[in-house]
């Protein structure tokens, strides 16, 4: 097997314990009979903590309303189960999440729908561009998290709608097991030896995660940020050759062997590694160096949100330096990464274990750009692999 150093060959060894740097949020202590809470219109339309009173008074308030609504937020994605408990812990806090397994445009549907005050959903995670057009339709709070200036131009709206929080790079994962030698780069993908097993992340009309996929290979086979077309291509020559296979992996399809080969983020792919610790199997993980492509994802408030204060508290949260630790145990790039290693507060031995990139580049599309390929990807995708079994 390769030992491209491009490659995070993952083992069936115990996990590497990493040393979390916790960072308190500023004055989130637990709270008694302290601040006066302000009323329900004035939690929903505050943009700041500031409007609200203070980090104190939104702590208050959001301990008194108790709960927060959340969608689409898988436990083993970027270590959701790991910040929602630590969130719940240190607020006391119920979280609930709706279809835990839902796509970007699953969490959007259930931001749109018409439900009872105390049903609404109250945050959610999607992609950028997902983000961007539901803040056009107006389904998003503005709301300025204290941390604002540190977020780079490009991963935040400027109407403070959404912020992206983490990101990945689309990646290649192989179980070792089953193949002779494991791909590296989208031109591996197409060779015979690679038939019936090839998946990718889902359905890229739904996901955003398979829209990265096939917008890394456009990139891999002469496309651009402006033009996916060639990714649609990449997938239908894979069609036709018999390689893809349209199964959306799971840990079970992985270590049968019906889906040995998974495009996706490579926080995802290397988190299968941990479901895979105790198989004898060997999972690897390749950033290809012909399509490197990066992507984040949003997040956001329901401007009707059931919860407006434990919501704008979970924004505040999911950008402290606890949080974003907590991301980079599930493999996943926090959106505060550079800040952090400048400050001296990244959890060195978490970053360690990320993939390496096959060369120093940025290639994150805008929100516009991602929309444009989503469109052209809902209008041939369906045509393109019509031929896959």
């Amino acid at each position: 097997m390769s030992t491209d150093r491009r490659r995070r060959l993952f083992a069936a060894v115990p996990a590497c314990t990493a040393l979390l740097t916790t960072v308190s949020l500023s004055g989130c202590g637990l709270v008694g009979s302290g601040p006066e809470i302000p009323d329900r219109a004035t939690l929903s339309g505050a943009s700041s903590v500031d409007e609200v009173g203070g980090m104190e008074t939104l702590v208050a308030a959001a301990q008194q309303e108790g709960r927060l609504n959340a969608v689409a937020m898988p436990a083993t994605w970027a270590n959701y189960s790991e910040i929602i408990d630590r969130f719940e812990k240190r607020y006391g806090i119920d979280v609930t999440v709706e279809n835990p397994d839902g796509t970007s445009q699953d969490a959007i549907r259930a931001v749109q729908e018409d439900r009872p005050q105390d049903k609404a959903v109250d945050v959610v995670e999607v992609g950028v561009a997902q983000a961007q057009s539901a803040a056009d339709q107006t389904l998003f709070a503005r709301y300025r998290i204290e941390r604002d200036r540190d977020i780079p131009s490009g991963r935040r709206d400027p109407g403070s709608t959404w912020y992206a929080n983490y990101g990945g790079y689309i990646s290649i994962g192989c179980a070792v097991q089953f193949m002779r030698i494991c791909p590296d780069t989208f031109a591996d993908l197409l060779k015979p030896e690679y038939k019936g097993k090839v998946a990718l992340s889902g359905d890229p009309t739904k996901s955003n995660s398979a829209l990265s996929g096939v917008f890394a290979a456009a990139l891999s086979d002469g496309g651009s940020f402006d033009d996916i077309t060639p990714g649609v291509e990449f997938f239908a020559k894979l069609t036709d050759r018999g390689n893809y296979i349209p199964v959306k992996p799971t840990t079970e399809s992985i270590k049968s062997g019906k889906t040995p080969i998974v495009i996706n983020w490579d926080f995802k792919n290397s988190t299968s590694w941990k479901a895979l610790l105790h198989t004898n199997a060997q999972w690897a993980v390749a950033i290809p160096e012909d399509g490197v492509f990066a992507g984040h994802y949003a997040t956001a408030i329901n401007r009707k949100a059931a919860h407006p204060a434990a919501a704008r508290l979970w924004q505040e949260y999911l950008f402290s330096d606890e949080a974003q630790n907590l991301r980079l145990k599930g493999f996943a790039r926090p959106v505060l990464m550079k800040p952090m290693q400048k400050s001296g507060s990244l959890d060195v031995i978490a970053a360690g274990w990320l993939p390496r990139l096959p060369h120093d580049q940025s290639v994150v599309p805008s929100s516009a750009q991602m929309a444009k390929a989503g469109k052209a990807v809902g209008e041939g995708w369906s045509r393109a692999t019509d031929g896959a079994r």
